[in-house]
């Protein structure tokens, strides 16, 4: 099966959701194999104007689609995204959208983290988009990450998630000075994403 990857090489912003999009309509299957909800791809069909930051533009035009295991996944972001376009008459269900058990979370504490880090770098700060792409992929680079299959695994999640709460807080209080992050604050709303999320893992 011949394919197509759209990649870019100069820094951002150079046009790949639109190139994606204009692709898709001769595409069988789309998937998205990294990055995170940094950025925002807009199009727009018969009129209506679409911003995506997570999902594939394929679904846009009735495509399967996919979100592969280099993607950081905010959950939030995410099922925001599916139910704004469910709300618009767009179907997005695990029929056409699948979701590797292998991609990385990303946690308030990161967003956080991501935040911490440009105050704390002030003139040299790097001018991110501070919604944690930077911190998650520190973590699944680190082999500490959680991952969607843990999520949607609640005698993994919790446990997998206070380990990582017990060095996250020490880095928050110890290092930033600020204050720690009960664990229960992210659990008790992660559990009812992945709750929603579990039906579109699949093995992408």
């Amino acid at each position: 099966m011949p394919g197509i990857v759209v990649v870019g090489i100069q820094w951002g912003d150079e046009g790949k959701g639109k190139m994606v999009d204009f692709i898709s309509e001769e595409a069988d299957f789309l998937v998205r194999h990294q990055g995170g909800n940094n950025a925002g791809h807009t199009v727009w069909i018969k009129g209506e104007k679409y911003v995506l930051h997570l999902l594939p533009m394929g679904v846009l035009r009735g495509k399967t689609c996919a979100i592969g295991s280099g993607v950081v996944v905010d959950p939030g972001v995410l099922l925001k995204e599916i139910d704004n376009l469910n709300e618009k008459g767009i179907s997005i269900s695990p029929e056409n959208l699948l979701l590797s058990p292998n991609s990385h979370i990303i946690f308030p504490y990161h967003i956080l983290i991501d935040q911490l880090r440009e105050k704390r770098r002030g003139k040299s700060a790097i001018g991110t988009t501070s919604r944690g792409i930077g911190p998650a992929y520190r973590d699944k680079i680190g082999r500490c990450g959680i991952r969607m299959g843990d999520l949607v695994d609640e005698n993994r999640f919790r446990p997998r998630l206070e380990t990582q709460m017990e060095y996250i807080n020490d880095l928050l209080v110890d290092f930033f000075k600020d204050a720690p992050i009960p664990v229960d604050e992210i659990y008790e709303p992660y559990v009812e994403y992945g709750k929603r999320l579990k039906p579109f893992l699949s093995d992408v």
